[in-house]
């Protein structure tokens, strides 16, 4: 019954798990799933080192809370099988919009399954080297960043390079003609992509609009004696719940998608798949998450293409329960909510999903696997406030202000030791190290199989950093002076040294992630699906 619980068996998790996916998991994939619904209770963790606040530790008792209303059964989950499916998502899952595969022009079809194919066939598609909670990981997941030039993207301390594409005006010399048109196929594809997103987002505004106006009409039907008042009431309520007129004219502007993260996965190939934890879904490519680092209440876009639908004996799945294993699905959540079942919606061959407004915040969604190999790209606005070029050739500019070069003579001296000042420089100087040039060079060559494009500004950032630590030492000479008083030297020293703290413990960090095959921290089959879709 839809919303009920569903007891989970306790001896041997012949469940719905096991029914999906036609595998007996090993006792190593038993304990490592019950290890994944403590990790995923919540949403994935963001990039960087973790730091404890009170948001974070109300978030552990949400996650221990709901562990422990789970206890030891599966939660419900529909799929189009089920009668009540469509009413589930019209009512639950409203902002997750699907665009089949028909409804998209053939000869953009055509385009970007070949794009796909091109870079695979280039060894363009990576595993990232990520980091969860202090362990390197790789991601199961191949994948690549392309979009506009000098745009980056971050997740679980990894930094992605946008391989950029054809945008009007630039100069971009790609290795060969066929990453050029692989390129420009995805650029065509993000276009229309943010087209169909506009569309989506109007006729969510109609919609939601028009549930206003019948919720009023039935308070009027309801009681005639309140009509006047009531309508105005709802109208008056319901006004921030729905996109006006005015706001449509300022949809485009809300949806540009600066880039998209693709990604490639043969699950045949996988040595393991982790199970989904919550629900019986069976074997997951992406496990449960919000997606980060985006611009907040952003519509995200998929197109999914699995190589080709796989064949199947039908008449075996008859007397299937809960989704089809051959079928790569998409599966939505409630964050934090076990009373609403769950959605597990199928993609076939170029379908298109969107999640609108604000459903990648109040929704958690993970990709669930099926048989093919499957490419997808992922259109998002990534918050770049503080992740592009122009934006860190800005901070190294206010850096180097306080340096002063006097091309007369050979000697560089600084202009200010006042406290501030100092402060933003050092600081300025980690983000430079930390979050750019070591991002980017701990990757290795894999941009030069796609274009040269990025190593001429990070020679440039270089450089900057170079005289960030000269700046450095000219700091630690003038505090070394006679003539700085001991007030002025123990308030420089007391703003500079947590900065060169930090500096040196993100070096050893560094050094040892930058020999991870070593390292016993290296972990592929417990994060599997850990990276985002």
């Amino acid at each position: 019954m839809p919303g009920a619980v569903v007891p989970r068996p306790r001896q041997g998790r012949q469940g719905a798990a096991e029914k999906t996916t036609g595998r007996q998991p090993s006792p190593v994939m038993v304990h490592r799933a019950g290890a994944a619904r403590m990790r995923d209770a919540g949403c994935m963790c963001g990039g960087g080192s973790m730091k404890r606040s009170a948001g974070e530790s109300e978030q552990q008792a949400k996650k221990q809370k709901l562990l422990e209303e789970i206890g030891e059964s599966w939660l419900p989950y529909l799929t189009p099988r089920d009668a009540e499916f469509y009413q589930l998502w019209k009512t639950k899952y409203s902002k997750l919009i699907l665009r089949t595969s028909d409804t998209v022009p053939k000869e953009l079809h055509q385009v970007v399954q070949d794009a796909f194919l091109t870079l695979q066939k280039h060894g363009c598609l990576f595993q990232d080297l990520i980091r969860i909670k202090g362990k390197d990981c790789l991601t199961p997941v191949s994948r690549i960043l392309i979009g506009n030039p000098g745009c980056t993207y971050k997740y679980l301390n990894t930094r992605l390079f946008t391989v950029p594409w054809p945008v009007e005006g630039s100069k971009i010399k790609y290795c060969n003609p066929e990453m050029f048109d692989a390129c420009k196929a995805l650029m065509k594809l993000n276009d229309y992509l943010y087209n169909e997103t506009v569309q989506a987002l109007k006729e969510q505004s109609l919609s939601e609009t028009k549930e206003t106006k019948d919720a009023a009409v039935t308070n009027k039907e309801q009681d005639f004696s309140t009509c006047v008042e009531g309508e105005r009431t709802i109208l008056e309520d319901q006004s921030s719940s729905y996109v006006p007129r005015t706001d449509c004219i300022n949809l485009k502007s809300k949806t540009p998608y600066n880039l998209t993260l693709l990604n490639y996965m043969d699950p045949l190939q996988m040595l393991y798949l982790k199970q989904e934890p919550y629900f019986g879904m069976g074997n997951m490519a992406v496990s449960w998450h919000h997606d980060e680092n985006l611009v907040e209440r952003s519509t995200v876009a998929v197109y999914s293409y699995s190589c080709k639908d796989p064949v199947i004996n039908r008449n075996q799945l008859q007397d299937l329960r809960g989704r089809d294993p051959a079928v790569w699905h998409v599966g939505l959540k409630i964050a934090w909510d076990i009373k609403t079942p769950g959605l597990a919606l199928p993609l076939h061959p170029g379908d298109c999903y969107f999640m609108l407004d604000d459903l990648n915040m109040t929704h958690q969604h993970c990709v669930l696997a099926g048989w093919p190999p499957r490419f997808s790209s992922t259109h998002r606005v990534a918050e770049c406030s503080r992740g592009t070029l122009d934006y860190i050739f800005r901070q190294c500019e206010t850096a180097l202000q306080n340096l002063q070069d006097d091309s007369e003579s050979v000697a560089l001296s600084l202009k200010s030791l006042e406290v501030t000042i100092v402060k933003e420089v050092e600081g300025i100087h980690n983000e430079v190290e930390f979050e750019w040039l070591r991002q980017f060079w701990f990757q290795g060559k894999r941009y030069r199989k796609c274009t040269d494009w990025w190593f001429e500004p990070m020679a440039k950032l270089e450089e900057f950093w170079k005289k960030m630590e000269i700046m450095t030492s000219l700091v630690l000479s003038e505090v070394g002076k006679e003539e700085c008083t001991m007030e002025q030297r123990n308030e420089i020293v007391s703003c500079f040294l947590p900065f060169l703290t930090e500096r040196q413990e993100l070096r050893k960090e560094w050094t040892a992630r930058n020999n991870p095959i070593s390292s016993h921290s290296l972990h592929t089959s417990v994060i599997a699906g850990r990276a985002e879709e």
